[in-house]
């Protein structure tokens, strides 16, 4: 019988931590709820390279050349 009462102490507060712990970052926030983050326009001038020049929304210079790598990697020499 005490075991028993022990685990269910045990058991709430380990159960009460758990929900308080999830909650603060909920509570963190009320602390300014005003605060008004102003981003700037991202730098796109070294947008141009063979990893970032996508036309059809995937890189396909920069996929074709890590695609032609691999069998080099993959092999032992």
């Amino acid at each position: 019988m005490k075991k028993s009462l022990v685990r269910a102490v045990t058991g709430a507060a380990l159960a009460g931590l758990v929900v308080l712990g999830s909650a603060a970052p909920a509570l963190a926030a009320q602390d300014a709820p005003n605060d008004v983050v102003v981003v700037d326009e991202p730098d796109t001038s070294d947008l141009t390279n063979i990893w970032t020049f996508a036309p059809l929304g995937v890189p396909v210079l920069g996929l074709i050349q890590s695609l032609n790598g691999v069998p080099g990697k993959l092999l032992p020499s």
